[in-house]
């Protein structure tokens, strides 16, 4: 298999920097570059500015480096999240060189691109990985054929990578409990131990018209074997 080519780090388009956060690496104060771009069109995406691949940056890499290099010692970690951060073939360097500075290097991920993955398995110390439904209703949430096998495809390979992990889904605002639950099932049966769900915002989504429609996270997750996980996380909206 050949070697995807090396892009420079000062090809990543970000769109974003979150330069303090307690909470998108667990355990550690980290800055969130949000990189542009990504492949799918969930319903319930917030985050609608980082969605096309060609919008207008609002900060560019070197200044990214000066800002963590005068962090180092202050930050313990940097998280690169979107958008889809794998959509970008420079994010290897980025990380690369984010790494060469000291901090430890976190992913927030769908999972769209398994194999581009894998080649950056080596430079990751957590990943943060949604897994939006089972792999036959992916293409209702995200717009995409298809969707589901490559975003589970990349759960295994984290799983068998022994990389810090924690999977969450954003609960859409039409699911009854059992339906929460074999999405929960399903990954417990796999071997995810830390898992998330979140609440669905449906004010900010990118689809107007989900209905506003939603259980308290309590109540769906009422279905759920919670002691299969190590970690069982409710995050409302």
């Amino acid at each position: 298999m050949n070697a995807a080519p090396t892009v420079d780090a000062e090809s990543l388009r970000i769109g974003g920097l979150t330069r303090l956060t307690t909470i998108d690496y667990p355990g550690e104060l980290a800055a969130v570059i949000f990189c542009q771009g990504c492949p799918w069109r969930c319903r319930y995406c917030h985050n609608r500015d980082l969605l096309d691949p060609d919008a207008n940056t609002v900060i560019d890499w070197r200044e990214v480096i000066q800002f963590l290099t005068q962090r180092r010692g202050l930050l313990d970690a940097v998280v690169f999240s979107g958008g889809e951060p794998t959509a970008q073939q420079a994010l290897s360097s980025a990380m690369s060189e984010a790494r060469g500075l000291g901090f430890k290097i976190g992913l927030h991920t769908s999972g769209a691109y398994p194999e581009r993955l894998r080649r950056l398995l080596p430079l990751l110390d957590w990943v943060g990985l949604d897994i939006k439904a089972l792999p036959e209703d992916y293409d209702r949430i995200t717009g995409v054929e298809g969707s589901g096998k490559p975003a589970w495809e990349s759960l295994s390979r984290l799983l068998e990578s022994g990389i810090a992990l924690e999977v969450r889904t954003t609960v859409m605002p039409d699911w009854t409990p059992p339906e929460v639950a074999a999405i929960a099932h399903a990954l417990a049966d796999v071997g995810v131990k830390n898992y998330a769900l979140q609440g669905c915002d449906t004010q900010h989504a990118l689809d107007r018209n989900l209905p506003n429609l939603r259980f308290p996270l309590r109540e769906l997750a009422g279905d759920i074997e919670s002691g299969r996980f190590a970690r069982f996380t409710l995050r409302e909206a």
